[in-house]
């Protein structure tokens, strides 16, 4: 049968993200039933208002700040002051020596990765994931036609094995991918675990000759519980480079802002700034929102309160556990992580049959779990925890 859009689009229709099928059933479910009494843990759609200073920066900078500032065109690598306050921020909390220079704006963090997979690879270069991994980055290496090479998870702890990496990596290996905390696990990457992983690259570089990037995802760094801190990986490894968002940490991802951190002592770099704001304006963004620069400019110094999402994870693993179920106490992020009686994809169809909407570890490329998105409110996890219920009585927990 012929058809008339591009292979490679043709082929991820076929397999569509089930985080976004579950989404859609959700709104289907929730048509027949009622919203309130579906409980979607599918996407990971903050359901906590952002700050009242980012409200307050919108009116500001409207009321104050000329149109064609806060409309208009700029340098495909964003305003020049708001890169420059990036760069503040980021020296006075971590201690590094960046500059307006060193930050390309974007539109949001899967904006920032494929415009660095879009400024790094050539057909047949190959990215490493770590499972359990974000489904997308297959899709982002595909785009560039680059081929993604899966690390095995290890269990129970899901801290990265730097040996397996090592493994994974061959001549053809431009970058690896680091999600810390971790999308699905919760899981923060430790000091000691992102030490191993950088004596491991360096060695590998040293052996091939050509630079290994270590893409670190870290859209959920503010979210982190019990005094854990995230490791910011350009201090342990120079060839590092960080893409972020503000979806999480502001309650703000249908804005799309975000940006790349390029460190001046990352090989090529000068040459990585300038190609990546190329890529900005080649792949169609031209440049990150406007008004949403200046927001976030604004904003800097807003710090999450994840008191409600530390309520939440406390709710639904007790609900969880009380229930017989196994799960990790997640470090970070909102999600939780539950190891499955049965098949994975089975469980959420068996999950369905109570309106609990969950998504099979599979499509995280680790099958025998499956993650929930606790970024709802109080009340979808109370309501939802009688169903979970009555699911381990099925499997006689």
């Amino acid at each position: 049968m012929t058809h008339n859009i591009s292979e490679k689009l043709f082929a991820l229709t076929q397999r569509n993200s089930a985080v976004r099928e579950m989404f859609e059933e959700g709104n289907r479910l929730a048509a027949l039933y009622g919203r309130e009494n579906v409980y979607d843990f599918s996407l990971g759609n903050p359901n906590f208002p952002a700050p009242k200073k980012v409200k307050d920066a919108v009116v500001d900078i409207l009321d104050s700040e000329p149109s064609t500032m806060v409309h208009g065109y700029m340098s495909n690598a964003g305003f020049s002051d708001v890169r420059a306050a990036v760069a503040g921020s980021l020296n006075s909390r971590f201690g590094t020596s960046f500059n307006a220079q060193n930050i390309i704006m974007t539109v949001g963090a899967a904006g920032s990765l494929n415009v660095i997979l879009k400024t790094l690879l050539n057909p047949g270069d190959e990215v490493v994931a770590i499972a359990p991994y974000f489904l997308e980055y297959g899709n982002y290496v595909a785009n560039y036609d680059g081929v993604l090479t899966v690390v095995p998870p290890t269990s129970p702890d899901f801290q990265p094995d730097a040996e397996a990496i090592g493994k994974a990596v061959t001549p053809k290996t431009k970058a690896l991918i680091i999600n810390s905390p971790n999308n699905p696990t919760g899981v923060i990457y430790s000091e000691e675990t992102i030490k191993k992983i950088a004596a491991v690259l360096e060695a590998k570089q040293k052996e091939y000759g050509h630079a290994i990037y270590i893409l670190a995802d870290e859209p959920y760094r503010e979210l982190a519980y019990d005094g854990y801190e995230v490791p910011w990986l350009t201090k342990f490894y120079r060839n590092a480079i960080v893409s972020y968002s503000w979806s999480k940490s502001l309650s703000l991802p249908g804005e799309r802002i975000g940006y790349l951190v390029i460190p001046a002592e990352a090989d090529d770099s000068a040459l990585i700034i300038d190609a990546a704001a190329i890529a900005n304006r080649v792949m169609g963004f031209v440049n990150a929102p406007s008004l949403m620069q200046r927001v976030v400019m604004h904003c800097l110094d807003e710090r999450t309160d994840i008191a409600a999402y530390d309520s939440n994870r406390k709710l639904l693993y007790k609900g969880l556990k009380d229930a017989g179920f196994e799960c990790a106490y997640p470090q970070g992020a909102f999600y939780m992580w539950v190891k499955t009686p049965c098949d994975d994809k089975e469980f959420c169809a068996r999950a369905k049959k109570y309106n609990i909407l969950v998504v099979p570890g599979s499509s995280f490329a680790c099958p025998g779990y499956v993650r929930i998105a606790y970024c709802v409110s109080p009340k979808t996890i109370e309501g939802s925890l009688p169903g979970f219920k009555k699911l381990a009585e099925e499997f006689s927990l």
